[in-house]
């Protein structure tokens, strides 16, 4: 019978394990939670240089960098961001620990009162209801600086029925338009709802205009917004009536972790701050939709129940085209071109960065210092932590508009990506990655050996709303000159077709044609980094580390969440002498995606025998990279080969040569190189066990190491790579070697 599933010990994951790890976090068998899970022996051999980071190397212009005549950056929406839109948050990539859902009468205050520190003027902001000469301030009264009216006490109260239908509670919180209240809707089975003050004025005609204006918001429906069920007035005040979400905010949620850590700031663990972020992005794409902007987002409007999260306080939600209405935003979030030009998509995205940064660190200084700008990696653990989560950071809280995220949705699906990374660096450390997911934007790299050349890198996928993406896709010709000359003389050459036109002048070899194409896309368009992409490809091609890097690098920041511009950019840093920081990109793509492991980890083998070689003896953490590429890989042979090969140069003894035939033992390999393989180690083995004696405890392709076993094996390995090779003078050359080493007998 088959044996039942083991469950995932994981808090909250529902997932089984299958080959060791579990189906749907990917933690392994036996691990309760989320720490670092990397193999002790594997791990001592594998370590990495993380005071390198690829943020060093030079970045090619693209975006506002290469805009002219523009301050604010508008940009043209390319079809890379539309492609993004129907991707959505997968399941099982990490988990968030569920919140508690509170009783809602624990949040009524008994005595409702705002603490004399918060009191501001609501026309002017000047502080008042201050303490003086001992007395306590007033809770109501006129602004001395411009003599407006001020309020601070609850204009409802216990038992109030407002509109005739909803029954008031208590008050629950005070915001910006006054207190917030807790009532019972007694038309609709008492469910709970909230009351929040719209406007408190005793002109009628600016409350209805004022009701009229805000109207729009009760037809926003989406299951991640709080909603709004009507607007009433009650003793000449408005009110929204909006749906009561149980449960804390990301903030409150926050201080209780600083408070359980006794003061000390205790930020959400990356993966978690990144999950909440994810979330919550379909609602923004919803209203960005629909023509909405939320304006004023930061962590005290996400409120976490149980598993779900709900973006609350739509107060400062305005149409995209509206450009009369009061701007709501929050220093420190706030976008800086928003007191300018006014609030955006841009201007959203740019606050989902800023809030994402507040969840996962400390964020000192965001109000002052770095109020539109963020830390600098050197002085930022974090970001020389999480490389590509600092990448997305700085393309979201870029101060040029034109430079952020073109959707949610685009941000959507990079931040999806740097999860993925991010989870499997904390969790599976050096372990190669045992699934692979399927990038938007990119095809899997072809490996058809152990190291990577520009056309084996991963291509960009045709974007199939493109109007000649059927056209494309209808070509037969394979030949690049002649596909070349088809694609040249296309009647209609939209961005794909010279995408396409670009790629295959690479292939003939016609380079000035594609660094010709991609300067026209880029005159065009400065934002199409897709044209980047191939410039690199094409300084591969003509030897050109350093322009590689530059191009992949700029790649790099504008896709963060994609492993094709890190296994290309440590290429070109392999090229280009930069092995510390193509080590870390090359391990980053090895642990993200099974579609990777391969040549990232050939690449790994690489760097680390050539310090090895060097001197510094790495050779035990290359043979462990190669022996990452599993049986199930069409690459697994090549890597076996390539075990044997650095087995037997090592000069590392006996038993490295003896381990060197056995790593290929098992596997299917073309038998000549075979017996190439066998010649070069046991002539390796007779050399040393004539210099520092046999050892017949160990056997090297199945030979005793002691001399005279070792020549008559040499002598029979010598005789047949002499049959299987093809040429005369070669079989003679070996036939005389075999000779040679042959043992003297009376026979």
């Amino acid at each position: 019978m088959p044996s039942t599933p083991l469950s995932c010990t994981q808090p909250g994951c529902t997932g089984t394990i299958e080959d060791g790890y579990c189906n749907v976090c990917g933690t392994p068998a036996g691990v309760g939670a989320p720490a670092a899970l990397s193999d002790p022996d594997a791990g001592a051999a594998l370590s990495t240089r993380t005071s390198s980071s690829s943020n060093r190397l030079a970045s090619a212009p693209l975006g506002s960098a290469r805009a002219t005549g523009s301050t604010n950056g508008t940009r043209r929406l390319g079809s890379t961001s539309a492609r993004t839109r129907a991707a959505r948050l997968g399941a099982g990539i990490t988990t968030v620990p569920p919140a508690p859902v509170p009783d809602p009468l624990a949040a009524v205050k008994e005595d409702p009162q705002v603490p004399e520190n918060r009191r501001h003027c609501p026309n002017c902001g000047n502080p008042v209801g201050r303490s003086r000469q001992g007395r306590p301030g007033r809770p109501e009264g006129f602004c001395p600086n411009c003599r407006a009216a001020f309020s601070f006490t609850p204009k409802l109260k216990k038992g109030d029925l407002v509109a005739h239908q909803y029954e008031v509670v208590g008050a629950i919180a005070h915001g910006g338009l006054g207190w917030i209240y807790l009532a019972k809707d007694k038309n609709v089975s008492d469910r709970w709802v909230v009351l929040k003050g719209l406007l408190n004025s005793g002109d009628p005609d600016a409350l209805a205009a004022a009701i009229a204006e805000q109207r729009f918001l009760a037809q926003v429906e989406h299951p991640l917004i709080v909603e709004i069920y009507n607007f009433v007035t009650h003793d000449d005040a408005g009110y929204i009536v909006m749906e009561y979400v149980p449960g804390k905010s990301l903030k409150d949620i926050l201080k209780d972790r600083i408070s359980g850590a006794g003061g000390m700031f205790k930020p959400f663990p990356v993966d978690q701050a990144i999950a909440y972020i994810l979330e919550v992005l379909p609602a923004f794409q919803y209203l960005h939709d629909t023509g909405l902007l939320y304006c004023d987002f930061k962590p005290d409007n996400i409120v976490q129940a149980g598993d779900s999260i709900k973006l609350i306080d739509l107060g400062g939600v305005r149409r995209i085209d509206d450009l009369d209405s009061a701007i709501y935003g929050t220093v420190g979030y706030q976008a800086p071109e928003v007191p300018d030009v006014g609030p955006s998509v841009a201007s959203d995205i740019y606050t989902l960065g800023r809030s994402l940064v507040s969840l996962a660190m400390e964020f000192r200084g965001n109000t002052s210092t770095f109020a539109t700008t963020l830390p600098s990696v050197n002085d930022t653990p974090l970001f020389q932590q999480y490389d590509s989560l600092y990448r997305l950071l700085a393309k979201t809280c870029a101060p040029n508009p034109g430079d952020r995220f073109a959707t949610a949705d685009e941000l959507r699906t990079q931040l999806l990506g740097v999860l993925r990374e991010v989870v499997a660096a904390d969790r599976r450390g050096d372990r190669p990655a045992s699934h692979s997911t399927a990038s938007l934007l990119f095809e899997p790299p072809v490996v058809e050996g152990d190291r990577l050349q520009w056309d084996n890198l991963p291509k960009l996928r045709v974007d199939e709303t493109d109007p000649q993406a059927a056209w494309l896709a209808s070509i037969s010709v394979t030949e690049p000159r002649e596909k070349l000359d088809l694609l040249l003389s296309a009647q209609n050459p939209s961005i794909e077709v010279r995408l396409a036109t670009a790629y295959t002048a690479v292939e003939a070899g016609q380079l000035e044609t594609c660094d010709r194409i991609v300067g026209e896309i880029l005159n065009d368009d400065p934002w199409e980094w897709r044209s980047i992409w191939l410039a690199g490809l094409a300084a591969l091609a003509r030897g050109d580390a350093t322009n590689a890097q530059a191009a992949f690098n700029a790649v790099y920041g504008q896709a963060p969440g994609e492993l094709a511009p890190k296994l290309a950019l440590a290429v070109a840093c392999e090229e280009g002498n930069q092995p510390d920081i193509a080590e870390g990109l090359y391990l980053t793509c090895l642990r993200t995606d099974a579609n990777f492991t391969a040549p990232a980890a050939f690449g790994l083998a690489r760097i680390r025998s050539q310090r090895h070689t060097d001197g510094v003896g790495e050779l035990e953490a290359a043979i462990a990279a190669l022996d990452m590429v599993p049986s199930t890989s069409r690459s697994f042979v090549s890597a076996r080969r390539q075990k044997a090969a650095l087995l037997a140069a090592s000069d590392a003894g006996l038993d490295a040569l003896a381990a060197a035939l056995e790593s290929v033992a098992s596997v299917r390999l073309d038998p000549r190189d075979r017996a190439q393989l066998r010649v070069s180690v046991l002539d390796a083995a007779l050399s040393d066990v004539q210099v520092s004696g046999p050892r017949p405890d160990v056997l090297v392709g199945g030979v005793p190491a002691e001399a005279p076993k070792l020549q008559d094996g040499l002598e029979e390995a010598y005789r047949e790579l002499a049959s299987l090779t093809e040429k005369r003078d070669e079989r003679v050359r070996l036939v005389d070697q075999a000779n040679q080493v042959r043992r003297w007998t009376w026979r």
